[in-house]
């Protein structure tokens, strides 16, 4: 894999998650310490993170390193799914279910 491409992809995951979490680029930046154009050009995959930066990052967007790196995710991010799976009535299951069937064909 090209480095642009891992950095595009690593980018992807940081903004995914910081969206998750309702963070703007702003907010994040505040947390970490770092400028806001730090944090755009991460997310944009323009600019590599520094290892000191990513290990703040990783605290603020409560992921592993392996995942924003490498979209890995961790034995707690798979049991906080499952947990809420859990809680799906018989017919909420059966659409994740599809959709889950309906993505990994996909690839």
């Amino acid at each position: 894999m090209s480095n642009d491409i891992f950095l595009t992809n690593m980018g992807m995951r940081i903004s995914q998650r910081r969206k998750e979490l309702l963070l703007t680029q702003e907010q994040l930046a505040e947390k970490m310490g770092v400028s806001l154009q730090t944090i755009s050009c991460i997310e944009l995959g323009k600019k590599a993170i520094r290892p000191e930066n990513l290990a703040n990052l990783c605290t603020h967007l409560n992921v592993t390193a392996d995942y924003i790196l490498y979209g890995k995710r961790d034995e707690q991010q798979m049991n906080d799914i499952t947990e809420k799976l859990s809680a799906l009535s018989p017919d909420e299951y059966s659409i994740i279910q599809n959709l889950v069937d309906f993505l990994s064909n996909r690839k």
